[in-house]
This record gives C-alpha cells, structure tokens and sequence, in this order.
C-alpha cells in the first residue's frame, strides 16, 4: 500500500483510509469483516463522525474493533464533529444537520460523545465537519487547545472548507489544520476543472478559491470522500450506464494493470501530485480489497487525462 506524509509532516499511513459511515447498517461481525479487510489491504486509517449513524456506526465500530482481533494500534483514527442532526432529513444511511455548530462546548461535547462510543482513550485527528457560518475562531481556538492538552485529540483539520473559510480558522489556531476533507473523484473533479477554466466564459459558477493549489503550497492533505460518486450522494458513476466511456475506459484500464474499475478510480485520484488520501465509504469486504490495489497502480499522464476526458471534462 502507498504511504502518504500526512499534512507535510512525518506522519505516515495509508493513501486510502476506511470511512465508517455505513457500518451502522452492519452486524458486529460483518463490521469486523470490514475492518480486517481493509487491515489486509494495508489500510492504516479509519474515518468517521459524531453523526454517522446518529453516533451507531461509532458504537459498531468499538465492538468490531474487539472482535476482528486487531487492535487501536493498528489504526490512526480520526472523527469529525459540529454538526446538529436533523432526523427529520436524514434517511438512507444519509445524514442531515439542522444546524452546524463550532462553539467551545459543542465541540469539546463532540469529542467526549466519539471517544465514549468508541472506547478510545484519544483521536488521531479531529476535523471541523462543516464550516460554521457563525463560528468564533477565538472559541474553536480555545476548544481545539483544551482538547490537545487534555491528550484527547492529537491532531486537527477541517471538511468541506473552502480556502477563505481554512484560512480564518489557521490564523486563530496555534495547531496546524493538517486536512481539508473534500469531495472529489473523476466525475466529480470541480477543484480540476477550476484550475483549468481561468478567466473563461465558462468558468464554474461555485468556486473553492483554488483550495487543490493552495493545499499543495500549505502542505494540507485533502482526503476525498465519495471517490467513486457523482453529485450529492447521487450515485456511483462505477457501472452507471449514465457514464459509457467512463466505464469503457476505466475497464480497459483495469484489464491493462489487473485491478478493478474502482482501483482505476482511486488510482486516478492517487495520481495527482498534491498527494490526496482516498476516503472508501464501501463496507463490502471484496470491495475494499479491489479498491485499495488501485494504490499500487501508477497511471501515466496520458491515461490520467483519459479518464478525465471520459467523465465528460476538456481541456480549453
């Protein structure tokens, strides 16, 4: 499996990671199922929030954890916090929240919740879920503060920033936010597209101020999620016959190195040069394994476009 330094430091793990957002929907032991073959495949770190399940996935996780006979040193672990949830609008699997919400107390509630329900002692990293638009830096400073030096929370970061809203929180801060957690796959490839349609009629309508150059040049890892999706939860693009020359090349791709279409899928992600770890949401057992061999698989510049092209983007 191909190691990443997370967030410009020595820190080192899998450049795929296990999201537990489903294992909610799980059985104990088909969640221990998932968790040893993700360990199999070399997968060294777990990713999960507060409102996953409504908390349930956290609490699978603990018992899985316990009997797929591995251990909390086999994983770095991280979780996210900051979001109310709103039951009324959450269904599926999928989750809502009503309100988002960074004050000092929420977040230290937060982690206190994660580390209950999954029998940890501390996390690896903590991530703001998503931005707050009330939130008081000087607060999220104070709680991020307490939480380090209470040996809680090791690391921090933040999901779905955008640079202006990364920035005002670094600046208040006296921890490095070390991730941006964003969506991003082949049919979902905004922060490419941005980058590529500068000053053109065309230009996409929402921006994220260039967050995939400004991750490279502040040396934050980006951990996409939904990697093999496309829109909000709209659906896999993988088989989709919404998307025939994707498919078609990411077939020939995988005849070509020996891997499935998801491995080309998160090869293609691993490709870029700023160094980005692929977030798996799958909990099906054979599909981390074919997933995660995509590391291995170094696609050349010429293939990378391919696919790129395939998903129904251009060059100008």
């Amino acid at each position: 499996m191909k190691q990443l330094h997370l967030g410009g430091t020595d820190w080192e793990a899998s450049a795929v990671a296990l999201g537990i957002m489903r294992m909610a929907t799980l059985s104990v032991d088909d969640a221990a199922k998932a968790l040893q073959a993700a360990h199999e495949a070399g997968i060294t770190y777990i990713d999960s929030a507060d409102i996953y399940g409504d908390g349930q996935s956290e609490k699978v996780f603990k018992e899985a954890l316990a009997k797929s006979g591995l251990s909390r040193n086999d994983f770095y672990i991280q979780s996210k916090g900051g979001i109310i949830l709103d039951q009324s609008r959450s269904h599926d699997g999928l989750v809502f929240g009503k309100r988002y919400d960074f004050s000092k107390q929420h977040l230290l509630d937060a982690v206190d919740g994660i580390l209950t329900r999954t029998g940890l002692d501390y996390l690896d990293a903590f991530l703001l879920h998503r931005p707050d638009p009330l939130m008081e830096p000087a607060e999220v400073a104070d709680a991020f503060n307490t939480l380090q030096r209470s040996g809680k929370v090791r690391h921090f970061g933040v999901s779905n920033f955008n640079v202006q809203q990364y920035e005002m929180v670094q600046e208040a801060v006296d921890q490095k936010l070390m991730f941006n957690q964003l969506q991003f796959s082949a049919a979902h490839a905004q922060m490419i597209t941005e980058g590529l349609r500068v000053n053109m009629d065309d230009s996409p309508a929402v921006t994220d101020g260039g967050m995939l150059e400004f991750a490279r040049r502040k040396h934050v890892t980006i951990q996409a999620w939904s990697p093999f999706q496309y829109g909000l939860f709209a659906g896999m693009f993988i088989n989709d016959p919404k998307f025939p020359e994707l498919n078609d090349k990411l077939q020939a791709l995988a005849d070509k190195y020996g891997v499935s279409k998801n491995g080309i899928a998160t090869a293609w992600i691993l490709r870029h040069p700023a160094n980005i770890q692929v977030l798996l949401g799958t909990m099906n057992p054979e599909h981390i394994k074919d997933s995660a061999a995509g590391a291995d698989v170094n696609l050349t510049k010429q293939e990378w476009y391919d696919i790129y092209f395939a998903a129904g983007n251009y060059l100008p």
